[in-house]
């Protein structure tokens, strides 16, 4: 893939400084970056880091780097004309260079492991394989109550309602 290059090599001009706020509509992004709101719009299906917070109306509001990182992208566009894919170029190449791989070292002073070892790993592993292939002995779901013995009678609605009725309340 060819490496994209600035077409003009001008030192871009300092824009308007931006106002202390939290939240910013588009329409005041677009008066600061000196651009249409479209283009913000359009902006934001090109450069997955332009990502404004859209509220509960959905309006767009954009945070302060938002708003910087709208300037930096009409900076990169407008002011040291790269194309849209040379400034994503741009983009990727400056994550790569703020967060460096992390080397692989692999050890050669550690001594090799001991068969023994890996034998009695390698029998665990298997026991192991063993006790989860084997199907469930007991139902996954256990009653709540004990079940009825068979020859037990049911009882019905009749003889749960047809007490004997207490001593006090033969009365009547």
């Amino acid at each position: 893939m060819a490496q994209h290059q600035p077409i003009r090599k001008t030192a871009p001009p300092s824009g308007p400084d931006i106002p202390d706020k939290l939240y910013f509509r588009i329409g005041e992004v677009a008066k600061l970056c000196d651009v249409p709101a479209y283009v913000l719009r359009f902006w934001e299906s090109e450069f997955p880091q332009l990502k404004p917070h859209k509220g509960g109306t959905g309006q767009r509001l954009y945070r302060r780097r938002d708003v910087e990182m709208a300037m930096r992208i009409k900076s990169l566009l407008y002011n040291e004309g790269y194309t849209i894919p040379g400034a994503r170029q741009v983009f990727k190449s400056e994550l790569k260079q703020r967060e460096p791989q992390l080397a692989l070292t692999i050890d050669s002073t550690q001594p090799s492991a001991n068969p023994r070892q890996l034998q009695k790993l390698q029998k665990d592993l298997r026991d192991l394989l063993t006790l989860l292939s084997k199907s469930p002995v007991r139902a996954a779901v256990h009653p709540i109550r004990a079940p009825r013995p068979h020859n037990a009678p049911r009882r019905t609605a009749e003889k749960l309602f047809d007490l004997p009725l207490l001593p006090d309340d033969k009365k009547s």
